[in-house]
């Protein structure tokens, strides 16, 4: 687990589009954190580094976005989810098994059907900025947080 201090918005940006450019096809990412804490700030920039030429919203209503770039963008926000068979509905499968890249905000709903690898990042309020914790699950992960904190 490595733990980040980001001292606001552009910070937040900054190390979401550096972590974008370190993905790969096929890669997981998990967000979790409070309403406001920067998850969807933090797809954007990831999205920008994944040259995806959208605007990036938060997919509250429709549970998955699509986006085209360098690499498809699946990014879900499963908070309104009732449980995590209700991600099978939509094709979560098909979405999780591509060479695109996902992005799953408030992961923590739905953590019975998670990947045996992705990155978990959670996103909480500190002091005036934000604490961005980093907990990646699988050697692949380890290696992109490495990279990240260099």
């Amino acid at each position: 687990m490595v733990k980040i201090y980001l001292d606001g918005e552009n910070e937040t940006r900054e190390i979401g589009y550096k972590l974008g450019t370190l993905l790969q096809p096929g890669s997981v990412i998990c967000l979790v954190g409070d309403l406001g804490s920067g998850k969807t700030t933090m797809t954007q920039s990831l999205a920008k580094a994944l040259e995806v030429d959208d605007y990036i919203t938060s997919p509250t209503f429709t549970i998955v976005n699509e986006y085209e770039g360098k690499m498809p963008l699946y990014h879900f926000d499963v908070y309104r989810i009732g449980c995590s068979e209700e991600m099978y509905d939509i094709g979560y499968d098909d979405y999780i098994n591509s060479d695109g890249v996902c992005i799953i905000e408030w992961s923590n709903l739905i953590e019975d059907i998670l990947p045996d690898e992705y990155l978990d990042i959670e996103l909480r309020y500190k002091d005036m900025g934000r604490e961005m914790i980093l907990k990646p699950i699988g050697k692949r992960y380890e290696k992109l947080v490495e990279e990240l904190t260099k």
